[in-house]
């Protein structure tokens, strides 16, 4: 039996009362029943709300409802925000963030595309930006520090929310070499571990909730940096926004909930706490009408200085080309890329003396995000297909060369990979029954040379001529080939480009022109049909 004022029940009182205080904060910590975690990823400026997307005005409206009806709103994007479309390359993204602050985004991570206008453009986009860019991985490697800071936590009155950036390490690879030159991404083991040392730093400042953002993906050719790999390794996270492979996913790894919107504001994410774990509710374009008309007047601005400027017409297209990232583009041939191929190689070749002209083009399939669809065709359109308005030039290399970067960018065949050569001027055929056997890995790069290039990809003919692997060839490419991104780091080989020029001509002028000029205005039914340069056999 205990007396008041006795020292046993003094530290029993002191020792119940410590309890009790743990376990209500604990208790209270835990309640995330008005809580939403709304997310995007891969919007790439499909920001206008229609049919098909979403888009910021309505995710606005989405966020206002939830806030009306007592729900706090966290508000997170998973990278490719400002590149893709018309609307992201008018201004560089500078709307798009516009967008984001006016909706009130708590944090983002950036995609590779982040980089393709080049590092100091995107210092003036995160600098513009009312909320926090974020990644862990990315190592500048003049300082040895991250590029900007690697989480940040959000105080809330229910507890500590800490948010982890990821950026994969494809981005050496898919954005520009040279705008990434100092950059180091961390994949792998280190990967993990970084991961894995900023999400104990979170559990040590008591966050009760950790959310990882990363633009990684689930793309074989990625594997050992992709969100599986991430989830599976690192101990702690929560939940997973991913991105970067545009991929509607809704999966639990572990103990940690895994959700991707797809892309292009067709879905949005919305993450909601019930019967004691976090789940997803994915809202799909049009089950919201309403739009937030602060948002709407900021994105119809946008719009309309883009017809401005863009909305010439350029001619039109009897028939639809296909694009818009759909499955051919980066596996197989198809109608648009044998269109963008030959019209960049007319165009060139317009401006070349004989002896100078190019004997065949190549166009990654990563490069061409849109298709072309029946009717009047703008200024706009050709941006939208094209939007990184890469230079061209022209190499002079070996065919053996040649054949070494064909049977390198077709080597994920017939998985989709961004390098997938689409072509004008070569016949070639590639076995996909034949494994693709891995040689040296190319410098900078997550790609392998060839052991044995000739073993699934056979070259029929260039220009017209058999092929011969002593021979020189000029190639029209264009600036991104040429310094080696994606899978085409065997140009950057010493003694690979025998020659090189620029033309200082971009992609979207030459197609442009070639609808203009070369087609009287006219794109007709019969550009609509594969015109059989690449046979694959599976």
């Amino acid at each position: 039996m205990f007396f008041y004022g006795t020292k046993v029940f003094k530290r029993s009182l002191y020792a119940f009362l410590v309890m009790f205080l743990l376990l209500c904060q604990t208790a209270f910590a835990a309640d995330f029943s008005k809580v939403v975690i709304l997310h995007t990823n891969d919007t790439h400026g499909f920001d206008r709300s229609d049919n098909e997307h979403i888009g910021m005005p309505v995710i606005a409206q989405i966020k206002k409802d939830f806030k009306n009806k007592g729900y706090d709103v966290i508000m997170l994007d998973a990278g490719d925000i400002i590149q893709g479309n018309d609307l992201a390359k008018f201004d560089k993204g500078k709307s798009i963030i516009k967008y984001m602050n006016a909706i009130g985004y708590d944090a983002a991570t950036f995609g590779n595309h982040e980089f393709d206008y080049g590092q100091e453009v995107l210092f003036q986009r995160i600098k513009e930006a009312k909320f926090p860019f974020i990644s862990a991985n990315v190592i500048n490697t003049d300082t040895e520090q991250t590029l900007t800071k690697p989480y940040v936590i959000l105080e809330k009155p229910y507890g500590k929310i800490g948010i982890i950036g990821l950026t994969t390490p494809a981005s050496k690879t898919s954005a520009r070499p040279s705008y990434v030159a100092n950059l180091k991404f961390l994949e792998k083991e280190a990967l993990y571990a970084c991961t894995q040392m900023y999400v104990n730093e979170l559990q040590k400042a008591k966050c009760d909730l950790i959310i990882a953002i990363g633009h990684m993906g689930s793309e074989e050719s990625c594997a050992g940096s992709r969100s599986d790999d991430v989830v599976e390794h690192v101990n702690g996270l929560d939940i997973f926004i991913d991105g970067h492979d545009h991929t509607v996913k809704n999966d639990r790894i572990g103990n940690t909930l895994r959700v991707e919107t797809g892309c292009h504001t067709n879905n949005l994410g919305c993450i909601v706490f019930e019967n004691g774990q976090w789940q997803e509710k994915l809202i799909a374009c049009g089950t919201y009408k309403e739009s937030d008309k602060n948002v709407e007047k900021l994105v119809n601005n946008t719009s309309y200085a883009i017809d401005q400027k863009l909305g010439t017409n350029v001619g039109e297209a009897i028939a639809e080309l296909d694009g818009a990232r759909m499955p051919g583009l980066r596996n197989q041939e198809t109608a648009l890329g044998d269109f963008i191929t030959d019209a960049i190689l007319w165009e060139a070749n317009l401006q070349l003396s004989k002896d100078k002209k190019a004997q065949a083009s190549i166009v990654n399939g990563g490069t061409i995000r849109t298709g072309i669809k029946a009717g009047k065709i703008k200024i706009r359109d050709i941006q939208s297909v094209l939007p990184f308005e890469n230079e061209l030039g022209i190499i002079t290399i070996k065919g053996a060369a040649l054949l070494e970067i064909l049977e390198a960018s077709t080597q994920n065949t017939p998985d989709e990979m961004g390098g997938f050569p689409q072509v004008s001027g070569i016949d070639y055929s590639l076995d996909t029954t034949v494994p693709y056997t891995k040689g040296n890995q190319y410098p900078d790069s997550l790609f392998f040379a060839p052991a044995a290039p000739g073993s699934r990809v056979t070259i029929k003919s260039v220009g017209d001529q058999p092929f011969d692997l002593n021979a020189d060839y000029r190639i029209l490419v264009n600036e991104f080939i040429m310094e080696g991104g994606d899978s085409y780091s065997g140009l950057t080989l010493d003694g690979a480009v025998l020659s090189s020029e620029m033309l200082g001509i971009t992609d979207t002028d030459c197609l442009q022109k070639y609808i203009s000029d070369k087609l009287k205005g006219k794109i007709t039914p019969e550009h609509t049909k594969v015109q059989g340069r690449i046979k694959i056999k599976s």
